[in-house]
């Protein structure tokens, strides 16, 4: 990793995985440092690539797209090819990861309506085999990392209980 994160170091990520829209000035003063700390704390993040990027968190549901669905597909090496260059112009994809095991790629896709979703998998049945399951809910979209998720057994009885 390179960086040397103390308590301090967690705390202020953990500010800006929750809202990076906090000022300097105020996570500085959650945890106890002056803005100009926080900068020069966040640019060796950001410099050590711990932190990728900021964006905004949407709604898809508020914006069209009700209907998530995670695609199971397994592909031969020419499919393979094909499919990690295709993947790449289909605006369905929310995500693709390479994976192991029997499927080669998981895919979450975000569709209008599940006529939608069937002319996407319509698209990608030339890059392999599919199983499609349809999100019903979701019950954690987003969790924040701190030193009890890289560390899970270290003090595992004085880690704060979630809720």
């Amino acid at each position: 990793m390179g960086l040397h994160f103390d308590a301090t170091m967690w705390r202020l990520l953990k500010l800006l995985q929750e809202n990076a829209r906090l000022s300097f000035r105020q996570i500085g003063e959650a945890i106890g440092l002056t803005a100009p700390a926080v900068t020069e704390r966040v640019r060796r993040l950001e410099d050590a690539g711990v932190i990728k990027g900021y964006r905004a968190e949407v709604d898809l549901p508020s914006l069209g797209l009700p209907i998530t669905a995670f695609v199971h597909l397994t592909s031969n090496s020419p499919q393979s090819l094909a499919f990690r260059k295709a993947v790449l112009d289909m605006p369905e994809v929310v995500e693709s990861h390479c994976v192991t095991g029997i499927e080669s790629y998981i895919l979450k896709v975000s569709c209008t309506s599940v006529p939608h979703l069937e002319r996407f998998l319509m698209k990608l049945k030339d890059y392999g085999d599919m199983r499609t399951s349809l999100v019903l809910s979701t019950q954690v979209s987003h969790r924040v990392i701190d030193e009890w998720t890289v560390s899970p057994d270290e003090e595992e009885r004085l880690r704060p209980k979630r809720g």
